[in-house]
């Protein structure tokens, strides 16, 4: 789908072989072939594959050709935090034009062209690429934001349950396997967020840099506070990513407090049943000559011996606090 905005807002789904005049950006959604010949036989550009948009090469990444830039980063795509996937998204940026390509739904551009259509300081090319990695930086703070609500969260699982209850123990093992899915997940969407700020903040830096003769001094001032806003972003997502490998290793912990835990149980009882299965052992023997044999109160002292023999091991160790 290719969409067309003009200097004055107005936006037209382009489905023949003809733009409108004064186009300030080209909005490739999935685009098809002819639509992509369409772009650069008008903006006279090269528009880049989904191929070469994911490369991940900084050099790939950031190229000036002839007056021209081409740049992609990876992008979060629109949906639930628990479904979201990243593709790229690929920026060609002139004075006069801005064309992006992109192959999924991304929150940040559809709230970028509502404000085209009632903004009218986004009346160029680099106003508008400037409004893009704004955007793209807000959904990212968002998303960390929300990671740190769900981290927050199972701390509090893993540290403050109530381990008092006389189920606990059968519960464990279910809520120790559901915390290390959900660490798993959130480490997952720690990574995609810090995939696309980190490419948020070299378009920033790169554009503001390279760009310095034809792009206005307010928008180089932006886009330089886009560098530093994802520099602290990335400090706390460093941070977020600390603690999501703090709580892994403490719940691999608790899984190998609870395996001890088992296996202590099993050493008590098998050494429990030891004197009890030795003295079964001895007069179950059919010798000839066992005085045993002939006692008349010998087989309720036989069984007087073989419980006794079980219990005083379990004193034993309650008094040393094995359990």
């Amino acid at each position: 789908m290719l969409t067309a905005y003009r200097e004055d807002g107005n936006d037209w789904r382009v489905e023949g072989a003809k733009l409108p005049d004064n186009i300030i950006w080209l909005d490739l959604l999935d685009p098809t072939p002819e639509e992509q010949q369409l772009v650069e036989t008008r903006a006279k550009i090269r528009v880049p594959s989904k191929e070469a948009l994911s490369e991940i090469e900084a050099s790939s990444r950031l190229i000036l050709q002839r007056g021209v830039l081409y740049l992609s980063t990876p992008m979060v795509a629109r949906g639930e935090l628990q479904t979201t996937e990243i593709s790229p998204a690929g920026f060609v940026l002139t004075p006069n034009l801005l064309v992006t390509v992109r192959f999924k739904d991304f929150s940040s551009f559809d709230s970028v062209a509502e404000r085209v259509r009632t903004d009218e300081t986004l009346d160029c090319s680099v106003a508008i690429f400037t409004a893009l990695l704004e955007a793209i930086v807000d959904r990212g703070a968002d998303a960390l934001e929300h990671l740190g609500t769900a981290v927050d969260k199972i701390s509090k699982s893993i540290f403050h349950a109530d381990s008092s209850g006389p189920k606990h123990r059968q519960r464990s093992t279910a809520r120790l396997h559901q915390i290390l899915s959900d660490i798993g997940i959130n480490s997952h969407h720690l990574d995609q967020a810090r995939d696309s700020l980190l490419g948020a903040g070299r378009l920033a830096a790169f554009v503001g840099d390279v760009g310095r003769e034809w792009i206005p001094e307010p928008f180089r001032t932006r886009l330089h506070a886009i560098s530093k806003d994802v520099t602290s972003l990335s400090d706390y997502e460093t941070h977020l990513s600390d603690k999501v490998q703090f709580l892994l290793d403490a719940t691999l912990g608790y899984i190998s407090i609870e395996q001890n835990d088992l296996f202590k149980v099993l050493t008590i009882v098998s050494v429990i049943g030891v004197p009890p299965t030795l003295l079964a052992g001895i007069w179950g023997m059919n010798f000839k000559n066992m005085h045993e044999l002939d006692w008349a109160w010998g087989y309720p002292l036989a069984w007087l011996a073989i419980i006794l023999s079980a219990i005083l091991p379990l004193i034993w160790f309650k008094r040393r606090g094995w359990f």
